[in-house]
């Protein structure tokens, strides 16, 4: 507030909210604070959110509302833990694999599980889906 940073005021005020009803779609009180984790799903979901309205406004050829919603996107991704390298998360994926003995498709599920759970939240859904898928042909 006091750098008088519209923009960046209106992205933290938008995560108070979120986090705000975060707390009460989980059957806590408003006021409570939640987890790191919590926190951390709250601000990548926001993010998720402003990616998907990128691309939509992009297609739609509004690029002054297309860099708005990247203005934000920056300014989430400073909240964020840094992501995982494709390298890292492949060997994490490779190490899973063979720990719980997976050798087909019909398993992917599982191996995508333990992965996401293994990178502590630090890697993309997507990413983590290509790799896995990859290992398993």
């Amino acid at each position: 507030m006091r750098a008088k940073d519209a923009g960046r005021l209106m992205v933290l005020r938008g995560l108070l909210t979120a986090f705000t009803n975060e707390a009460v779609t989980r059957g806590k009180k408003p006021d409570v604070e939640l987890s790191d984790d919590e926190a951390i799903l709250v601000i990548k979901k926001a993010s998720k959110q402003r990616v998907d309205s990128i691309l939509q406004f992009k297609k739609g050829n509004r690029m002054d509302l297309a860099e708005v919603e990247e203005k934000e996107l920056s300014v989430l991704k400073e909240y964020l833990p840094e992501e995982m390298k494709s390298e890292d998360i492949e060997k994490i994926a490779r190490a899973k694999k063979d720990e719980l003995g997976i050798s087909d498709k019909s398993k992917m599920g599982i191996l995508m599980g333990a992965v996401m759970k293994e990178t502590g939240g630090r890697a993309d859904g997507g990413v983590v889906k290509k790799i896995v898928e990859s290992i398993l042909n």
